[in-house]
């Protein structure tokens, strides 16, 4: 009996799969360097801004957002630009456009990396910033929904500019653009009216504040429905198609609407209850800070506690400490200085200044025009002095000249506690606007 042996079949390899034109296009050419710069921007500007926005969240989201605007922006914009003219300068424009896809699907997959890359280091950024700012910050809660609304924006100046670089031939046209921007959106940022919060890069101040809740969607709406219509109305074919931008231009427009009726004092911010309460400690004067510097009222606390065991139980000393969005509500209430302007990482950096700064405050009045004047004018500045530096001396390297005031300073120094007490009640109940009536120590 005979065996036939078969030979095995060998099987044929199976076709390699060629990648996906979108992943090919983001690996290469400016994208990936264009978000490591937007990222780079981001870290080297809030470093240089100091430590002082990791203490609240509003202090952090609101850098961010500028730094976003005022920087990234233009910087994608620069950058898509230059992008948007590759193909043209490698003169593969025709070679491109041989792809058998439709003319819209070609214009999105380039356009990507000039709009996902930016987008994505700005993310990365902001997302290591809010990490180094939660250990430190008392209450409330990052606007996420205002990061994401920026990284749409920067997205969005990205494609706007690669649309710039297909169309422009000149090689300086990136650079110009970048500028040109960063001119706009600066302009826009600070320009009067409820137009600046249309960019964005709209500056806001009171860290006690929350966004209304729709501000960021709409926000997202107005600029990324702006750019997908300039990207149909330049990539569907045939023309007849082109009416299909309409939708995204009309989602725009009504967007637009909505921030422009914003009030045009405070636009989209609004008082958050939970951030603007009052937080007091048990202390005589008591101190009081909002909720979003909570964990400062120690330090402010320790601060004043020399000023605040001699004005203790005097009369014309004042009653409370208050800062902080309401500010003196009651008789006897004096206004704190911000601690935050002192403070780092939630720490008071100088205490010594900061209870200086206390101090002026507490015998600042508001004199009228005429006020202050007379032959016992430079008496009574030279007094006020003394007594501010005496209470608190001013730390060396800010001090100002004490040579007219030493004299006054010496006589307080002199004096025992019962008497600096009776000369301190006199001084606080005087009207320094009045140089006659500043009593002389």
């Amino acid at each position: 009996m005979t065996t036939t042996l078969t030979p095995p079949r060998a099987e044929k390899p199976a076709p390699a799969r060629a990648p996906a034109p979108l992943r090919t296009e983001l690996r290469r050419g400016l994208g990936p360097w264009t978000g490591a710069a937007v990222a780079l921007t981001v870290f080297v500007t809030m470093y240089g801004k100091g430590l002082g926005w990791q203490g609240r969240w509003a202090d952090a989201t609101n850098l961010l957002h500028v730094v976003a605007g005022l920087l990234c922006g233009p910087l994608a914009l620069a950058a898509g630009c230059w992008q948007g003219g590759r193909d043209r300068r490698r003169r593969t424009t025709e070679l491109w456009e041989s792809v058998p896809r439709s003319p819209l699907r070609r214009l999105l997959v380039s356009v990507a990396p000039s709009a996902l890359w930016p987008a994505a280091g700005l993310l990365l950024a902001d997302a290591v910033c809010l990490l180094a700012t939660w250990p430190y910050v008392s209450a409330g809660r990052p606007f996420l929904e205002l990061l994401a609304a920026d990284a749409v924006a920067v997205a969005a100046l990205g494609a706007l500019g690669h649309l710039a670089g297909r169309v422009a031939r000149w090689r300086l046209t990136a650079p110009l653009l970048g500028i040109v921007g960063y001119v706009a959106l600066g302009l826009a940022a600070y320009t009067e009216g409820t137009a600046r919060w249309l960019g964005p890069a709209g500056e806001h101040q009171f860290s006690w504040d929350r966004p209304v809740w729709w501000y960021g969607p709409v926000s997202m709406a107005w600029t990324a429905g702006l750019t997908l219509a300039v990207l149909l109305a330049y990539g569907l074919r045939p023309a007849r198609l082109r009416v299909l931008a309409l939708v995204p231009l009309a989602v725009a427009v009504a967007a637009a609407g909505l921030i422009l009726r914003l009030p045009q004092d405070q636009g989209p911010w609004r008082p958050d209850p939970a951030l603007s309460r009052q937080i007091c400690d048990d202390g005589t004067p008591q101190i009081c800070l909002t909720a979003v510097d909570e964990a400062l009222l120690p330090e402010v606390s320790a601060a004043l506690a020399p000023l605040n065991s001699r004005l203790k139980g005097m009369p014309g000393a004042p009653a409370r400490w208050v800062g902080g969005i309401s500010g003196p509500a009651l008789p006897g209430d004096i206004e704190l200085p911000s601690p935050r302007q002192d403070a780092v990482r939630n720490r008071l950096v100088r205490p010594d200044l900061y209870l200086n700064s206390a101090v002026n405050w507490l015998f600042s009045d508001t004199c009228q025009d005429g006020d202050g004047a007379g032959p016992n004018a430079e008496r009574s500045w030279a007094i006020h002095l003394a007594v501010t530096e005496w209470l608190a001396p001013t730390p060396d390297d800010y001090g100002p000249d004490t040579t007219g005031a030493q004299p006054y300073i010496d006589r307080l120094d002199a004096k025992s506690p019962a008497e600096q007490r009776d000369y301190l009640t006199r001084y606080l109940a005087a009207n320094t606007c009045r140089p006659d009536e500043v009593p002389i120590p």
